[in-house]
């Protein structure tokens, strides 16, 4: 742990993934709150992967016809965006079921992807390492986004919470009610889209997904509030976060996936000691 201390206060790339990953751990503290509570975290692996498509393109057109101010990222986020509004317009108002259109866009996104990536001169290898990521790789630059993404999800999470909160936990009620179920629901797929596709480039699909999902997780074991699970689930993050990388430093693992796996087995051990608690109480 000490070489890890020494080496944090030394060197600049640990101190931009350590920030990486506590600003990202804010975005999906509040996000991965509202995605597990209304049972979509699969939508973020579905748009995660159908980036590629928007991914491809830009890069295409950049690469074929000079476009050089049209960044992979832009195309990333039209078609997240796109993907967002896809699967709540056609779950909202078709019988089709989600988990269909959501495999359908995950295939085609990174289908369309790998056709115009395969057709681009010059094909550029870094390009797939938005879909994995490297979180001891950041920027500045990234940073900036980060921060950007966590001021618009702090004021969107802050001022619709009652609604996105009645629309996670009982979308009937909240229409009874006059609320405006469509809109709002639309509002929290683009809000995921958004976090996803900032983060995807950083950090990678794995990394964001498991973020999202894992500490709020085991935060919902100990809360029973929404604000009080997404407090917490941040902080676990954060605590994954900087665990992770102190851990995978010494041996050199990968940082992201030594984070994901430290947050996977924490959630497991609070799950089974959840149920042998109440396996106790019942007998």
């Amino acid at each position: 742990m000490s070489e890890f201390i020494d080496a944090l206060m030394n060197h600049a790339f640990l101190q931009y993934a350590m920030l990486t990953g506590v600003l990202a751990s804010i975005a999906c503290g509040i996000v991965g709150t509202y995605v597990v509570t209304r049972r979509i975290t699969y939508i973020g692996g579905g748009i995660a992967h159908s980036i590629l498509g928007g991914m491809g393109v830009a890069y295409f057109l950049s690469a074929t016809y000079k476009w050089n101010n049209l960044h992979p990222l832009y195309g990333a986020l039209v078609a997240a965006i796109l993907a967002a509004v896809v699967i709540g317009l056609i779950s909202l108002r078709t019988r089709e079921r989600e988990d269909t259109v959501i495999s359908s866009l995950w295939a085609v996104g990174m289908a369309v992807g790998i056709l115009f990536i395969s057709r681009t001169p010059g094909y550029n290898q870094d390009l797939m390492s938005y879909l994995f990521g490297n979180i001891l790789m950041v920027t500045s630059s990234d940073l900036w986004l980060i921060i950007g993404l966590d001021i618009l999800v702090a004021i969107i999470g802050v001022l619709f919470y009652n609604q996105l909160t009645a629309v996670c936990f009982d979308e009937e009620f909240a229409r009874v009610r006059g609320l405006n179920v469509s809109f709002y629901y639309l509002l929290l797929l683009c809000l995921t889209a958004l976090t996803v596709v900032i983060l995807v480039t950083v950090v990678g699909v794995v990394m964001v997904i498991a973020l999202l999902t894992l500490p709020v997780a085991v935060a919902g074991h100990f809360t029973r509030t929404m604000w009080g699970t997404m407090i917490l689930a941040t902080i676990l993050s954060m605590i994954f976060v900087v665990i992770g990388l102190a851990v995978s430093y010494g041996p050199n693992l990968p940082a992201g996936a030594t984070i994901i796996l430290i947050a996977g087995l924490v959630y497991l051990i609070v799950a089974v000691g959840a149920g042998i608690f109440r396996y106790g109480r019942e007998f």
